[in-house]
């Protein structure tokens, strides 16, 4: 058994970063999950709060590696 990161351009900003392919934050684009950094989340969650919308609150392990299993 092992763990995996992922790592790809962030939807948001294009900065490269690792997070776990599962549970990292994700736009829908083309019929496709694009993943979304944590300071794009935090500059959205500021326009979010501003509009009175609802958080994203991104899960605890959303920017580690994952075990493979969860795959």
């Amino acid at each position: 058994m092992g763990y995996v990161t992922a790592m790809a351009p962030c939807f948001g900003c294009g900065r490269l970063f690792s997070f776990n392919p599962v549970h990292v934050p994700s736009i829908i684009v083309n019929g496709q999950r694009e993943p979304v950094c944590r300071s794009c989340v935090t500059r959205a969650n500021a326009m979010r709060e501003h509009n009175g919308m609802p958080l994203i609150v991104p899960l605890d392990d959303a920017y580690d590696a994952c075990d493979e299993s969860e795959i």
